[in-house]
């Protein structure tokens, strides 16, 4: 059995660094795919996250932010995504300018990832909802309306979710994770530094997800309205979501992905601390995390001197005693690779 059966990782997950040039309306390419979940970034200022999905739509009145718990649409009049492309997507000016994703003479970061396409009706679960799966790379994107019961939802990827992002779109509701690392009775909050929250029934309804459904309980985070839920699989080669345990010196705490890492997110879980996330692309040799951006606030991307990490063939190596990944705590972790550890083009060292 082959040890990964993505052999380019960056045909399903790939990182585009841009500069704004303030035009209206601007096409981005150079991702390699036609995205289907895009979530970008202001490296020099403090306008917010933009997250676009092809189920919902690349289009005015969709556009997200992690870093507060508002609807969808909130902050389109900074400007938003209007297209999906063969090779990218397309941003338009919004009534009040281009701030959120194309400010002249700024820097911007986008992450993109390939589902597929904009969702067909999956009837696995007790509410019927609209899915954008990818069995290939673990990833889908899962639209439904909430009953304030308990409830399944079938998410389409033929395997059980080891992390789901929910998010209420018509409330001004916090965003809910799952991971697998926690289990179904804790959740975080992906806009918020709070540490995990117990919760027996009341998010996931204590179940843990299945091969063809994620649960939801009565809460109006997870189970009221119209709800978005992007849903991870592992997938070896291509994919972790995990856990471990910080020592707080600068000989941190090595992590093994199985994978050359691209994209690495991290959560303190034990106790109130940032997100915290890096790159390969903005932070292409080691140490890394010398620029890294909080999901859960509005602020620029922050430049340190530090060493908070090293990205490793297979997998990352914590370099500084810092509250973000390196506390004497317990931290969870999402991340995605650059390169297999083995394939054609197995992983080398930075």
């Amino acid at each position: 059995m082959a040890y990964t059966t993505i052999k380019k990782p960056s045909d399903y997950f790939n990182t585009k660094l841009y500069e704004g040039n303030g035009s209206s309306p601007r096409s981005i390419t150079g991702i390699g795919f036609q995205p289907d979940w895009t979530w970008t970034k202001n490296r020099d200022n403090t306008n917010g996250h933009g997250l676009f999905d092809a189920v919902r739509g690349y289009t005015t009145g969709k556009g997200l932010s992690t870093h507060n718990a508002n609807a969808e649409g909130s902050a389109d009049a900074y400007g938003y995504l209007s297209s999906r492309d063969s090779d990218g997507y397309t941003m338009t000016q919004g009534g009040s300018g281009m701030t959120m994703n194309n400010t002249n003479g700024e820097s911007y970061v986008s992450w993109n990832w390939k589902a597929n396409g904009t969702g067909v009706s999956n009837t696995d679960g007790s509410i019927t909802s609209s899915v954008s799966a990818n069995t290939t790379s673990g990833f889908s994107i899962v639209s439904y309306t909430g009953t304030g019961s308990a409830a399944t939802i079938g998410h389409g990827l033929s395997s059980a979710p080891k992390m789901i992002i929910v998010k209420n779109r018509d409330n001004t509701e916090e965003w809910k994770v799952y991971h697998a690392s926690l289990g179904a009775t804790l959740f975080l909050r992906l806009n918020s530094t709070a540490a995990q929250t117990s919760s027996a029934t009341y998010q996931w309804n204590g179940t843990t997800p299945t091969s063809s459904v994620f649960s939801v309980g009565e809460g109006n985070s997870t189970n009221t309205t119209d709800y978005i839920a992007y849903c991870f699989a592992e997938k070896k080669g291509f994919s972790k979501f995990g856990s471990y345990v910080g020592n707080g010196n600068a000989d941190g705490t090595f992590v093994y992905t199985g994978f050359k890492p691209a994209f690495v997110m991290i959560k303190k879980v034990s106790s109130a601390e940032a997100w915290w996330l890096i790159d390969d692309a903005r932070d292409p040799y080691n140490p890394a995390g010398t620029k890294y951006i909080l999901p859960n606030s509005s602020d620029a991307e922050v430049t340190t001197n530090n060493k908070p990490m090293d990205l490793l063939s297979n997998g990352f190596k914590l370099r500084d005693a810092t509250g973000y990944h390196n506390d004497v705590a317990t931290y969870i972790y999402m991340a995605f690779a650059e390169e297999p550890l083995v394939g054609d083009n197995p992983a080398t060292a930075r």
